[in-house]
């Protein structure tokens, strides 16, 4: 099935918009940034908006029809100054030039990528993961992180302020966008036991035994990467308000229904 394009149907209001100032002060406007919701496309079961209308799934690898992804694809498209640049995400901590990202040619394999050229957009999907942006505040370098508990444990974070600072940037802001909240997050002793490996005698106060669930625990994603980024030098730290778990009107998630869309975290140099 095909699907008209119907541009102008993604709203403002569909959006999150990071460069707000009371989302991420310090974000120099040098960078444009956003983040998308499940609403304003043209998806529909479990990948519609959770409102009995179309959804912005932008995931090719869910399940979805194809036409409709590209459908949704096409929308956010016009608020971009280029294509996204879409990677292959393997909960990994590998770091891609968006730059290198292009349209019908070889997938590359990351969970996060950087640009220094202006209308280079790095994109990173997620349905409970954590999307992360960076920002050097001299204006030369943008980053996105897909920080899943593997990714986040595993330093994806800290080779993403690596390759920026390889690149040129000085100190580095951060948005933690969208991600499972820490009412909703239950994990084992296995990701307990990774963090405090990565932050020693640092994360007790991110795991909250689960009531009636012995060996379960409630983790923080959040404060987690907060501490993750404060290991690398990064204090400047914004976001991590919202969670896909709960808000089942305005997110996909995966934990919450098995089957689902993906949202999209991006930033680029304008």
């Amino acid at each position: 099935m095909s699907f008209p394009e119907l541009t102008a149907d993604l709203l403002d209001t569909d959006l999150i918009h990071p460069a707000q100032p009371d989302e991420w002060p310090d974000l120099p406007d040098a960078f444009g940034a956003l983040a998308t919701t499940r609403r304003g496309g043209v998806s529909t079961g479990p990948y519609g908006d959770g409102r009995g209308g179309g959804g912005l799934n932008l995931g090719l690898h869910v399940g979805d029809d194809p036409d409709a992804v590209q459908a949704n694809r096409a929308r956010l498209r016009v608020r971009l100054p280029g294509q996204p640049a879409w990677i292959a995400q393997v909960h990994g901590a590998d770091v891609v030039d968006a730059s290198t990202v292009q349209p019908g040619g070889p997938v590359r394999t990351g969970d996060a990528s950087i640009a220094t050229v202006p209308g280079v957009v790095c994109a990173i999907l997620t349905a409970d993961c954590l999307p992360v942006l960076f920002a050097d505040l001299g204006g030369q370098v943008a980053g996105a992180a897909h920080a899943g508990w593997r990714g986040l444990a595993g330093g994806v974070l800290g080779q993403t302020v690596a390759a920026m600072r390889a690149a040129g940037a000085g100190e580095v802001t951060t948005w933690l966008g969208p991600a499972i909240g820490p009412s909703a997050f239950e994990v084992g002793p296995d990701v307990l036991g990774a963090f405090d490996t990565a932050l020693p005698g640092q994360v007790a106060d991110a795991f909250r035994p689960y009531p009636g669930r012995p060996g379960k625990y409630l983790a923080d994603i959040y404060l987690l990467a907060r501490r993750m980024l404060a290991r690398d030098g990064i204090t400047r730290v914004h976001g991590g308000g919202r969670c896909t778990a709960t808000e089942s009107d305005w997110f996909y998630s995966y934990r919450r229904d098995g089957v689902s869309g993906r949202q999209a975290s991006l930033i680029w140099l304008k």
